[in-house]
């Protein structure tokens, strides 16, 4: 069996770009698909795979181990975050390929299922603290044990105040801990948007227990401020979604500077790299939490990691009732897919991902698109 062709599909889907990719090979039926993660820089991801496109033809799926080092090894340039997406997309494909191909799922690749269905976590969002305690009654209510608050964001737009947000939200966290109470697991994400002191501000404003997990209060290009930083503060930390590479995760691991490891399999380099992650992670008590913001195959690809691995805590799911702004599966492109009820994920017992796409519903054009750009009211840049 050799692989004959790669199509890269960037294209709108319900309500956002996806970058979808089909590998296909020489044997009738047998083909895979993956996803990329690299949230509005699709097209550049999309040139990546068009110069790796061409020296996967004529190779042998069953090697992924061994593609997975030749295109990262052969470029000089190694890794960074538009590459390892590219490679994400095409390992994940691989993976599903040879599921179907040896006519097992792929958590059978992975080791074997050690859970039978996936806890998952869901986002209460909110633009007020009413809301937040509104929407996270919601989740709780349908089946939720592990729910995530989003800033409370106010009337939106494109200003963000870090201090202005810290108290608003800090009365938030403490009003869901209120009504939900210590049974539920809670955390709340920054998105890397406040600095050492305002993080450690925040979370001397909570009485013990408000939350479970602190995600990405800080930007992580540097480990030492995260050091810093877990000096000030005993909340459990949950970092790494913005990781792409096992390299990344070394000195947070091995540094005990997180509790949760947010790693995303369609950036971080596919299953091939997050098997390493997770077995590293468990060496230091480490559990997976991983990243899940995009499609059906990014969902099915990080439910068969959770389904195969020991150290895992919850999958973060887009598809609950909290939820805004559209359809993060919608059934006429992804016809079979992973199931979710009450809180959790059940992987389908099929061969490969699980996940049927229909290249017929693949048309909608990609469209230009841009995450929010964030300002400080004195005109000065911030983070989204």
């Amino acid at each position: 069996m050799r692989i004959t062709r790669l199509t890269a599909y960037p294209v709108w889907i319900g309500f956002r770009n996806q970058l979808l990719v089909k590998i296909e090979t020489d044997e009738d039926g047998i083909f895979g698909w993956g996803e990329s993660g690299l949230s509005s820089r699709e097209l550049a991801v999309e040139g990546a795979l068009r110069h790796i496109g061409d020296f996967l033809v004529g190779q042998d799926p069953m090697q992924r181990g061994r593609i997975w080092q030749e295109i990262y090894r052969s470029q000089y340039f190694e890794g960074d975050r538009v590459l390892t997406a590219a490679m994400s997309a095409i390992d994940i494909a691989l993976y599903d390929l040879v599921g179907k191909k040896l006519g097992v799922p792929v958590y059978d690749l992975l080791g074997g299922r050690q859970r039978q269905w996936i806890p998952t976590f869901a986002t209460a969002h909110s633009t007020n603290v009413e809301e937040a305690v509104e929407q996270a009654r919601l989740l709780a209510d349908r089946g939720w044990k592990c729910i995530r608050l989003g800033i409370v964001e106010g009337d939106g737009g494109e200003v963000f105040e870090p201090r202005e947000a810290m108290a608003v939200n800090a009365e938030a966290c403490i009003r869901v801990r209120e009504a939900l109470g210590s049974s539920v697991v809670l955390g709340i994400d920054w998105h890397h948007r406040l600095s050492v002191a305002e993080a450690a501000s925040f979370c001397q404003m909570l009485p013990p227990h408000t939350l479970d997990f602190l995600e990405e209060p800080i930007r992580d290009e540097c480990p030492d401020a995260y050091e810093a930083l877990r000096r000030l503060t005993p909340i459990p930390f949950a970092i790494g979604e913005e990781f792409a590479s096992k390299w990344a995760f070394l000195p947070y691991i091995e540094r005990g500077l997180t509790e949760f490891a947010r790693i995303d399999v369609c950036n971080v380099g596919g299953l091939t790299e997050s098997m390493k992650v997770a077995g590293w992670c468990e060496a230091h008590y480490i559990d997976l939490m991983p990243h899940n913001p995009l499609g059906p195959i990014c969902s099915a690809a990080t439910a068969h990691l959770a389904a195969a691995v020991a150290n895992f805590s919850w999958l973060e799911i887009r598809e609950s009732p909290a939820e805004p702004g559209g359809d993060f599966y919608p059934a006429d492109v992804f016809p079979v897919q992973p199931e979710l009820a009450d809180g959790r994920l059940t992987l389908l017992d099929l061969p490969g991902l699980g996940v049927e796409v229909n290249e017929e519903a693949l048309r909608e054009a990609f469209r230009p698109s841009e995450m929010p750009h964030l300002r400080r009211r004195d005109g000065s840049v911030t983070n989204w």
